[in-house]
């Protein structure tokens, strides 16, 4: 499939996990992809992949909760390419895990929220505008399963994510009339470098939620992403996707 001709994207995140996962198949698609996130090797590895499979690809090292770093490395994009069309942010950390909220360390809960719930509102501040020139753009970012039902232990988390589907929601409406859809990706645990620190304990309570029994992967994750931020549909803004195994059925 080639929905992606003559697109540009960004994808934050890129370096690893969903993010790389998306970043590889927007690019196999036909889109001209600028992956960003804080590790320069990591983003270079991954750059290197995907120019290997024919895809055209760069990469901008940047940190989402600057402001200026990020509106930095975007127009890079633009003065490169001439537009942007997708945003696919996945950049986040899941932080102290198996702490109850009496014992949860106030700074590592600021820290989440900056980096979760703030970094998503700067990456949807640079990338709006040049979408809103052209009248054309897809925002998907990536919320969790946490966000919508909870998980214990996770305080920071699932503020965070409850805070991107609040964003989602607004930020889908304020825009849907000039050709901009902003939508979540709502994962249950998927099998990605940033779940490998999250507490065993926690872990196991949250694959046993999900019927599947399993954790999902980071291609059924670039898969649905892929169509939720292609012209196929053009007609879903402000919704959260579930990706769950099971878990979600609401």
């Amino acid at each position: 499939m080639q929905r992606y001709k003559n697109r540009c994207a960004i994808v934050t995140g890129g370096g690893s996990g969903i993010g790389a996962a998306v970043a590889e198949r927007l690019a196999l698609e036909g889109a001209r992809v600028c992956l960003v996130d804080m590790d320069h090797e990591r983003l270079r590895q991954q750059a290197d992949r995907i120019s290997a499979a024919g895809g055209t690809v760069f990469h901008e090292r940047a940190n989402v909760c600057d402001g200026d770093d990020v509106a930095r490395a975007f127009s890079e994009v633009v003065d490169r390419w001439g537009r942007l069309d997708v945003l696919v942010h996945s950049a986040g950390i899941v932080g102290v895990s198996g702490v109850n909220a009496d014992a949860y360390p106030l700074e590592e809960f600021r820290r989440v929220i900056e980096v979760n719930l703030t970094g998503s509102f700067i990456v949807c501040q640079s990338a709006l505008p040049p979408m809103r020139q052209r009248h054309y753009g897809r925002i998907l970012l990536l919320a969790s399963m946490a966000g919508k039902d909870g998980n214990p232990g996770m305080a920071g988390y699932v503020a965070s994510k409850a805070g991107v589907i609040g964003l989602v929601k607004g930020l889908g409406k304020e825009y849907a009339s000039e050709g901009i859809t902003v939508n979540a990706l709502a994962p249950a645990v998927v099998a990605t470098p940033m779940n490998a620190a999250t507490d065993a304990g926690v872990m196991r309570q949250l694959i046993e939620k999900i019927p599947m029994k399993r954790l999902g992967t980071v291609e059924e994750a670039a898969a649905i992403a892929c169509w939720i931020c292609s012209d196929e549909a053009s007609f879903n803004t402000g919704a959260i996707f579930d990706l769950s195994g099971g878990r979600a059925t609401y």
